[in-house]
């Protein structure tokens, strides 16, 4: 079994698992734009910890980066943007690793 034979068999997981990770991360970044509007909110406690910790750490990065409009934090919105770019373009239907994926199904 070569290694491309081996990299093409792991294609459809890989794709698979790609396309939910970011999706999730997608929609993480969405509640957190929701929750905006309830600042009571603790996402450092129970089932918020869910959303908080796998975000905070790019929106940490990126305030630094990009300052509040008006007083509003408008990094979520930009990473919304950004990883929903990003998922087009690897996996999206014209995705380079959907491509990849037809082109190694179209092969064998």
């Amino acid at each position: 079994m070569t290694a491309v034979s081996v990299l093409a068999s792991g294609l459809p997981l890989l794709h698979a698992v790609l396309a939910l990770a970011l999706a999730a991360w997608t929609l993480l970044f969405l509640f957190r734009i929701v929750l905006t509007w309830y600042p009571q909110v603790d996402l450092n406690r129970g089932a918020m910890q869910l959303i908080g910790l796998p975000t905070e750490g790019l929106l940490r990065f990126s305030r630094r980066l990009i300052p509040a409009i008006g007083g509003v934090d408008v990094t979520p919105v930009i990473w919304v943007g950004l990883i929903s770019l990003l998922r087009e373009l690897v996996v999206g239907q014209q995705g380079l690793l959907t491509q990849v994926l037809r082109h190694s199904q179209s092969l064998g």
